[in-house]
């Protein structure tokens, strides 16, 4: 049996197609700045649907990337690694897809799965809504 993936659906969208057929995962963009699809999110969480953010390290405004720098001085690890520990962290059917084109890139992503933020840290990186549509 095939599984049915949706991209770039609003609720709405996704409550429509799985009154037809079984939804496997949502793909839409998502990352720590950038949470036009944090209903999405929501709506995949409760369901167990799988839910791929693309473009999970997409860059912000400078004082958010200030605060970003902060938190990943602190925990050890790099910007990028701290917005994708945030994804982690964010929900159990989060998994991002972080597109790369050096070998440096993907082993700085995979090595993301290691940082352990802090409740105080993820609080901080979580009041960061730099870009809401």
């Amino acid at each position: 049996m095939g599984r049915i993936g949706l991209s770039e659906v609003t609720v709405a969208e996704l409550d429509e197609a799985r009154a037809i057929v079984d939804i496997a995962s949502v793909q839409n963009r998502y990352n720590l700045l950038d949470r036009e699809h944090e209903a999405v999110l929501d709506a995949c969480e409760e369901a167990g649907i799988a839910f791929l953010p693309w473009r999970p390290v997409a860059a912000g405004t400078g004082g958010a990337r200030a605060e970003i720098a902060e938190v990943a001085e602190a925990a050890g690890a790099t910007a990028t690694q701290v917005t994708l520990a945030w994804l982690l962290a964010r929900s159990r059917v989060v998994l991002p897809i972080p597109g790369t084109a050096r070998i440096e890139h993907l082993e700085e992503n995979v090595r993301a799965a290691g940082v352990s933020l802090t409740q105080a840290q993820y609080d901080r990186l979580d009041r960061l809504t730099a870009v809401q549509h």
